[in-house]
């Protein structure tokens, strides 16, 4: 759908030869070039997010964790911008998704060393502290917005990371976030057994013979570099990392590898029809997709914290 369907309407028949190679140069243009990586990166950008979610609510014993409210969205958005101003108004350059990376991975380990200061770690300190680091680094990205001459040369790439836009400038980019992507899962794969562990607390988890450390430490690079991939081809995309792995969690249940792999392909799904949405619903204008899933995922985010709140004696 995401590749049949677009702000230009085509026959299917076009759609499906520009896929097989051949049909007319303009509609093999719009598909191949256009829409075929975009489709991708949206893909990429849905699964990544809804893993970073799975993995966070499963270290955080709390369906309320994603990238976006506990701050590592904003990170690497800050991230993306610093990047934005290093490298001004040449082409795209592999110091953007770094940067993301690295301020998605200063985010989480903030915060969670900001949650883990009383000793004892709750969803409500986790939620502050991701308030708090959302407000800064908003705070900060205005400045730079404000201060740098060189971020008015690149207004569009600045727009996509702060209201949520997917865009693929460059085929190299694409390929640098599978791997990213693809190193990320693999990772929250092969830490899927130990998070399991964690259903009944870290002290639990420690008396079973988890390294809780460097558990923690997995899950905080995990995150980054899932985070990170996402905001470099995304921005700020909010509520898929919360949204698809409590709802995949409440189908499959609380084992972590099916849960992961069942949250990517949903995230990915999510994340391909919400684009599609944003790029059809006012055609030829174009909605920031991150509109369409803070539209849906706000909702859902306060009817768990209702309920959360109804639960409580």
């Amino acid at each position: 759908m995401g590749i049949a369907f677009g702000a230009v309407a085509l026959p299917i028949g076009d759609v499906l030869a520009a896929l097989a190679g051949g049909g007319d140069p303009v509609t093999a243009t719009i598909i191949r070039d256009l829409r075929v990586p975009r489709v991708v990166a949206a893909a990429l950008v849905g699964g990544a997010l809804a893993v970073a979610g799975a993995v966070l609510q499963g270290l955080l014993r709390n369906p309320l964790a994603d990238p976006y409210v506990t701050g590592a969205s904003a990170g690497g958005a800050l991230g993306s911008v610093v990047g934005l101003v290093i490298v001004g108004s040449a082409g795209p350059s592999t110091l953007i998704p770094l940067a993301s990376f690295v301020g998605a991975l200063a985010a989480v380990a903030l915060v969670w060393r900001m949650a883990r200061a009383a000793g004892r770690t709750t969803v409500l300190t986790i939620l502050l502290a991701g308030v708090v680091l959302t407000a800064f680094a908003g705070a900060l990205v205005t400045l730079l917005v404000v201060a740098s001459d060189r971020l008015s040369l690149r207004l569009r790439a600045l727009l996509d990371v702060l209201v949520g836009g997917i865009s693929v400038r460059d085929t190299s980019e694409l390929v640098a976030a599978i791997v990213v992507v693809a190193l990320g899962a693999a990772g929250a794969l092969a830490l899927a057994p130990r998070i399991d562990a964690y259903a009944f607390g870290e002290e639990t988890a420690a008396t079973l013979g988890v390294d809780t450390e460097r558990t923690t430490q997995g899950v905080l690079v995990v995150t980054a570099l899932l985070t990170g991939a996402a905001v470099a081809l995304a921005g700020l995309v909010a509520f898929v990392g919360l949204a698809v792995p409590h709802a995949m969690r409440g189908l499959l249940g609380a084992r972590h590898r099916p849960l992961i792999a069942a949250s990517f392909l949903a995230g990915a799904a999510a994340l391909v029809l919400a684009d599609l949405g944003a790029r059809t619903a006012f055609a030829p204008a174009e909605l920031p997709v991150g509109v369409i899933t803070g539209a849906v995922g706000g909702p859902f985010f306060l009817a768990m914290l209702l309920r959360g709140r109804r639960s409580v004696p």
